[in-house]
């Protein structure tokens, strides 16, 4: 397994015992650390995974939501909606590891800890989450352009373009 998995994985692990707890993120991580062994993966990723799920629930929760067809995020399990934060956390912030890849990752995930049923939701699900990022970010490209520039016939101030002799 690769660090980055194992990182996920034991961010999953605090993800979940948060919903339990509410405890200090911080502790939860650093008793993670010490009771797991974390050195031997990622721990600045897990921690970066845990902080950066915890500061964006409710954006997150808000895409995972509109992504979902007939399951509001408080009644799914705990074990898929956390996948799901964390994967959504990742397609929005992650800018070295391509979204298929993190889908990908969370499909598996799902597949250890819930079943082949949660791995079949999550896969539409983050699959929705990616098209609609995809889309707002084309969106974004577009009004962020630089402006055209108008050719030269219609500044002209004629409408057949240059100027005509009277």
């Amino acid at each position: 397994m690769g660090k980055r998995r194992s990182a996920r994985e034991k961010a999953l692990q605090v993800l979940f015992e948060l919903e339990f707890h509410d405890s200090d993120a911080d502790a939860v991580l650093l008793r993670h650390r010490k009771e797991k062994k974390a050195s031997a993966s990622a721990p600045d990723y897990t921690d970066w995974l845990v902080r950066g799920v915890l500061g964006r629930r409710d954006e997150i929760d808000g895409l995972v939501q509109g992504a979902s067809k007939n399951w509001r995020v408080s009644r799914m399990p705990l074990v898929d909606r956390n996948i799901l934060r964390m994967a959504v956390f990742e397609l929005l912030e992650e800018k070295f590891v391509v979204p298929a890849i993190v889908i990908n990752e969370a499909i598996e995930i799902a597949k250890k800890y819930s079943g082949e049923e949660a791995a079949v939701f999550v896969n539409g699900v983050l699959d929705a989450v990616r098209k609609k990022l995809e889309a707002k970010d084309a969106s974004l490209e577009v009004k962020n352009a630089e402006p055209r520039q108008e050719s030269p016939k219609k500044r002209a101030g004629s409408p057949a373009g240059g100027d005509k002799k009277k």
